[in-house]
């Protein structure tokens, strides 16, 4: 029997799965009289049909092929899956022309569709589409789109609306938005700036989960310590679950210490050829941000590469984080710091007064009892104090307990400062 258009043996014969096995097979038979056959209806393209001639397509086959189930509403959605994963221009033109007063089980199709071609110009209208109060089916077919297209999106407003999406009250389309943002890059920041308060409970866990299994550089957490290299037990508390979320090494280093409790070469074992990640958690424009933290980076540059990040109080998460902390305890709060010299620490202290709302006071550790601190300290009821310190030291075992407890020691700046390093690459 030739194999022809006019030969193929009808839908649920026995005769035809053999008969198409053999159309498969034969290479010389000529694909035009199916493609006329097919635009003409005088065979409908079917599944098994569009499998056995799937080898020998060609672009304007394709072209002509999509352009026919197009034109029938009845088409088989899967042949529309095959069809319009070929990149084409005409192929996009086609689909976006489809779109256009299509209804939502019809665009629920041509959406997945349209980010496969992976046209930059898409991204406004698979947005739309995901953003429009519309069926669920229809936005998350255009957050699918969005998925099979990702490289060729603007990297900025994908992030942005994969975050906005991950809010959504549509739990599936907002799972789907926490996983497409651990495939871009930098995908521990991007899960990270998700406000875990704001997340369905399970898409928090999702969240932590994706976290969790992207793999981290070591940390090299310096600290100011106590004399002798002492590290107080808040700050080993924090950099021990650090490293328990992260999976990798996170170095503790004191100031006041000779070196790091840990050799650079030992600490790097764990990611051969990776950066660590080196992380001043200082609070203030010192001495130590500006003459010691250079002699760090560089006992570490010599051992390989280093990222090195500016101290923590400079960063507008963490100065965020510690007013929210500030408004929780209901008044103009005094924070307590030790003294600072020149220009660049005279303005770091007006931002952060400016920021959250407080008043910074300079406060030698011998002078407790003297001065403007006298006063303040006089009277409880006057107004909340705060030692602006990480970690207990000289200065708050000097204080009367009514003051409040250094930062690591308040539940919301430590979790607060565990997630900002935890998303850290």
């Amino acid at each position: 029997m030739p194999l022809e258009p006019t030969s193929l043996p009808e839908t649920g014969t026995v005769e035809r799965w053999p008969w198409l096995q053999q159309l498969r097979r034969s290479r010389d038979v000529p694909l035009e009289p199916w493609l006329e056959a097919i635009e003409t209806g005088r065979i409908r393209l079917e599944q098994d049909l569009l499998a056995a001639l799937a080898e020998r397509l060609t672009v304007p086959a394709v072209r002509r092929l999509l352009r026919c189930w197009l034109a029938n509403e009845k088409a088989e959605p899967a042949l529309l899956a095959v069809l319009g994963r070929f990149r084409d221009p005409d192929c996009a033109g086609q689909i976006r022309q489809a779109l256009q007063g299509a209804g939502p089980e019809r665009m629920a199709l041509l959406l997945p569709l349209l980010g496969y071609q992976r046209d930059p110009a898409d991204f406004a209208l698979l947005r739309g589409s995901v953003l429009a109060p519309q069926p669920s089916p229809t936005r998350r077919a255009a957050l699918e789109g969005l998925a099979v297209g990702l490289p060729a999106w603007p990297p900025q407003a994908l992030r942005d609306l994969l975050r906005q999406l991950a809010f959504d009250l549509d739990t599936r389309l907002a799972g789907t938005a926490v996983d497409l943002l651990a495939r871009l890059p930098q995908p521990r920041l991007a899960l990270a700036r998700l406000a875990p308060e704001r997340l369905d409970p399970g898409l928090d866990q999702r969240r932590r989960r994706r976290l969790a299994a992207i793999p981290a550089h070591p940390l090299v957490l310096v600290v100011h310590g106590r004399g002798g290299g002492l590290i107080p037990a808040e700050v080993r508390a924090l950099a021990g679950e650090l490293e328990r979320r992260r999976r990798s090494p996170v170095v503790l280093q004191a100031l006041t210490a000779q070196g790091p409790e840990t050799d650079p070469l030992q600490t790097r074992q764990a990611a051969p050829g990776e950066p660590v990640t080196l992380v001043p958690l200082l609070l203030l424009p010192g001495g130590h941000v500006c003459r010691d933290l250079p002699l760090v980076k560089a006992h570490w540059r010599a051992s390989g590469p280093v990222h090195h990040l500016p101290f923590l109080g400079s960063w507008p998460a963490w100065q965020q984080a510690l007013r929210r902390e500030l408004v929780a305890l209901r008044g103009p709060v005094t924070l307590l710091h030790h003294p600072l010299n020149g220009p660049l620490a005279a303005r770091y202290l007006r931002h952060l007064e400016q920021v959250c709302n407080a008043t910074c006071l300079a406060t030698p550790y011998s002078a407790a009892d003297s001065g403007e601190l006298s006063s303040v300290l006089a009277d409880p009821a006057q107004r909340p104090v705060l030692p602006l310190v990480l970690a207990s030291n000289r200065l708050t075992e000097g204080l009367p307990a009514w003051c409040g407890t250094p930062l690591l020691q308040r539940a919301g700046l430590r979790d607060a400062l565990l997630e900002m390093l935890a998303a850290l690459p």
